[in-house]
């Protein structure tokens, strides 16, 4: 896929897919409201807006690596290679990773419990999807190399150093 086709696909599909899970779910479920709080719930507020900020990083980030690598996240044109740069030298979901911890600082902003559930909603849909359709189908395209970087970086937990490849 030439790199602008992927570029543009790959904005379409962010709009749509972590834009209606990260913008989308939290706005139907807080309207963005903030509720007046104390000067201790202003420290979890402020937390959860650093959250919102470092939680967006990686998901774009990811994108602009599957781009450069010829591709989309979507799995219907996804690139030829396996994508092991960026944040996916540390964490094997950056994308799932990230936008999680954007809607736990939405959860954590607007106060709100539904939130937190609706977080956990999606990480268990999220963790089967990976672990029974993305997982196989990996190691089906790209065999021992996918094997050893799936050995090699954690699923959910960020590794505190890069991976530094296949030994």
């Amino acid at each position: 896929m030439r790199q602008r086709n992927a570029a543009l696909a790959s904005a379409a599909f962010f709009v749509v897919a972590p834009g209606t899970f990260a913008g989308l779910g939290p706005w139907l479920i807080t309207r963005w409201q903030i509720t007046e709080a104390g000067a201790g719930w202003r420290v979890v507020q402020a937390l959860g807006v650093v959250l919102i900020v470092v939680g967006i990083i990686p998901p774009v980030h990811a994108f602009v690596e599957f781009v450069r690598a010829g591709g989309t996240p979507m799995p219907i044109a996804a690139p030829k290679r396996l994508v092991v740069t960026g944040f996916n030298r540390y964490i094997r979901n950056p994308m799932y990773f990230g936008l999680l911890l954007v809607v736990l600082g939405q959860a954590m902003l607007f106060a709100s419990l539904g939130l937190v559930v609706y977080a956990l909603v999606f990480w268990a849909i999220t963790a089967a999807f990976v672990r029974w359709y993305e997982e196989p189908t990996l190691t089906l395209q790209f065999g021992a190399d996918y094997v050893a970087y799936k050995r090699g970086v954690p699923a959910w937990w960020p590794r505190l150093r890069p991976w530094p490849g296949p030994a």
